[in-house]
């Protein structure tokens, strides 16, 4: 391997390395001795793409993930990479602020609160029995240029009329949260649900078959199998995927609409309409999961953030910790060195299986308990979204101190789990 540089960017260390055979460096907001060997690898592959452009990003909640490791970014010059952007096309957050102080969520009210939620949104693999609205659906005119009926969203949009308005599984999570000036925040994870999962199947499969035939030079095992970026497939998969990118933001503001609701219903908002269109009008959304065209260092380029959040000077996000750790809303700075991103959370310092096989359960109950948090780990196979099973996000935003800045602090007060 090359030699590492580590600079001093502002406040923060960044770490570049040379690795052998690669074209270009891979720059990390970590130490590179504090990330896994998997994940070493495929950090490794990735800047040894023929294709790629001036760097690779390790965010600091980088971790080894499906072919590419999450919390990276990466620009390529001319193709995309179906694999990259990942199955869960455009997942991502959204927060509301409401007018409702704290103070009035005692723990019986809290957990009734959950209780209705969890009663009009499923979660898991659960998907509601009736279609639900189809006007809150993306239109396919604004996305395809020709028939959609050959697309995989034309076939599975009838299913994804059912999924509207649902969670899913493993990390995604509604929370809700306080400020530190006392006010209740919303707070949802989740994406395109089995939609992205059908469309991203299709499109690579259908790349490492092409890259078969065309003798690519990118090894199969590496799993980054992609399309020319002027190819009837990569058009095809760009309109798919930007559909998805909607669908999965419909998603979130169904979901939040119908929380909203319930803290109408349980009289969280008697007589103060003018709080309400408030907490309606504070949406924020962002997504870190999708790939699209940037100019990054004088260069017109394909951005694929996977597990990566796009961090543009005075862009509004959000980065969450885990169920038992502060959350974040935070304003972009525009740091060209990652391709202005940022982390999309804390990330996982254990895979699941690790967390459910060495975790300690009344340890990690007990963290949460002793912070008041309502929550739903109950059992071993629960610990794989425990809080031990997490980086340190205090730590984690030490590290981009330089890519964002932080506008508010959010504590965990009740948490639904996928």
């Amino acid at each position: 391997m090359g030699n590492t540089i580590t600079f001093l960017n502002g406040r923060v260390a960044v770490n570049t390395k040379m690795f052998d055979n690669c074209r270009v460096p891979v720059v990390s907001f970590i130490p590179f001795e504090d990330i896994e060997e998997g994940a070493i690898v495929q950090l490794t592959n990735c800047s040894r793409l023929p294709f790629i452009f001036k760097q690779v990003v390790a965010l600091p909640d980088v971790h080894f993930g499906k072919g590419i490791c999450i919390g990276t970014v990466f620009a390529t010059d001319g193709v995309i990479l179906p694999h990259a952007v990942g199955s869960d096309i455009g997942c991502g957050m959204c927060a509301v602020k409401t007018s409702i102080k704290a103070e009035r969520l005692d723990k019986d009210t809290l957990k009734k609160i959950m209780g209705k939620i969890r009663e009009v949104i499923p979660v898991g693999f659960d998907h509601h029995a009736e279609k639900q609205p189809e006007s809150f659906m993306p239109k396919f005119s604004d996305y395809f240029n020709r028939d959609p009926q050959s697309s995989i969203i034309y076939r599975e949009y009838s299913s994804a009329l059912t999924q509207l308005a649902t969670l899913g599984s493993g990390n995604h999570f509604q929370e809700i949260q306080r400020d530190t000036e006392g006010f209740v925040w919303i707070m949802i994870h989740s994406g395109s649900r089995n939609l992205g999962y059908k469309v991203c199947e299709y499109y690579n499969k259908l790349a490492i078959e092409l890259n078969e035939r065309w003798h690519s030079s990118v090894p199969k095992e590496w799993e980054l199998a992609f399309f020319p970026i002027e190819s009837k497939e990569a058009k095809d998969y760009m309109a798919e995927m930007n559909y998805c990118v909607e669908f999965a933001l419909a998603n979130r503001k169904l979901m939040m609409d119908r929380i909203i609701q319930v803290l109408v219903n349980c009289g969280m908002f008697d007589q103060d309409f003018d709080g309400l269109q408030a907490t309606r009008q504070s949406f924020i959304n962002i997504a870190h999961n999708y790939a699209r065209f940037e100019n990054h260092f004088g260069k017109n380029v394909i951005v694929h953030r996977k597990g990566a959040t796009s961090a543009r000077e005075g862009e509004i996000g959000i980065i969450p910790g885990s169920q038992g750790s502060r959350s974040y809303i935070v304003k972009g700075l525009g740091n060209p060195k990652s391709f202005m991103s940022c982390s999309h959370g804390a990330g996982r310092k254990m895979g699941r299986n690790v967390a459910k096989k060495t975790l300690n359960l009344a340890e990690e109950i007990k963290k949460l308990d002793d912070q008041g948090i309502v929550h739903g780990i109950r059992n071993q196979n629960d610990l794989d979204e425990a809080t031990g099973s997490y980086k340190d996000i205090a730590e984690v935003m030490k590290q981009q101190g330089d890519l964002v800045e932080i506008l508010v602090e959010l504590s965990p007060m009740g948490v639904i789990k996928g």
